[in-house]
């Protein structure tokens, strides 16, 4: 049974104003009671909905993210008194660019996400890639900070792949990136795409 919020879009933006938020939250020592679900969709493309409607605000999603919270297969926007279930369809952030330094084991590989967060993919922001069991299509994922993903879009994994060697990996060849000295495999078939 789904419970609905009372609290709106606006209100809870009022309770962020008179507390300090920062890029990243301490949402993991926030642990209010659950307020019920309110009406906010992150879809595919990284797109915030509110009501079905995009919330076009930049300054508002940015400050949304920094309170987002998963809990299993669940979301919330979590402050030091509420805890409200909003709906993700795929990842609550996109990787939209990639850049890299280096080659080889060396090499540093970084992604940018739609909402401006930069890091490096290492132990602390893996990679992992899901396959479409109908399409085969691959939905590839980095993690963002804590377990906050951001779906890699599809120019960026182009790139991404564009930097992929075989190399030994658990006594078997795959296909995978390197960066800061740690093997990342993606697949042992390096035809993604047949």
């Amino acid at each position: 049974m789904k419970i609905k919020s009372t609290r709106s879009m606006e209100g809870i933006e009022k309770s962020l104003k008179k507390i300090k938020v920062q890029t990243e939250a301490p949402v993991d020592s926030w642990n209010p009671k659950f307020c019920g679900n309110l009406d906010i969709r992150i879809v595919k493309d990284g797109s915030w909905l509110y009501q079905g409607s995009k919330i076009n605000r930049y300054s508002l999603v940015k400050l949304f993210s920094s309170i987002l919270k998963k809990e299993g297969d669940n979301y919330y926007l979590v402050t030091p008194a509420e805890k409200i279930g909003i709906m993700v369809d795929f990842a609550p952030f996109v990787v939209t660019a990639i850049n890299f330094l280096g080659q080889g084991k060396s090499q540093k590989i970084s992604f940018t996400t739609n909402l401006g967060e930069t890091f490096d993919l290492n132990y602390l922001h893996l990679f992992r890639i899901n396959f479409n069991p109908k399409t085969n299509e691959p939905h590839p994922y980095v993690i963002v900070r804590k377990n906050l993903e951001a779906l890699i879009d599809r120019k960026s994994f182009y790139r991404f792949v564009d930097l992929a060697c075989i190399e030994k990996y658990r006594g078997q060849d795959w296909f995978g990136v390197w960066s800061h000295n740690c093997f990342f495999p993606i697949t042992q078939n390096k035809n993604l795409y047949d």
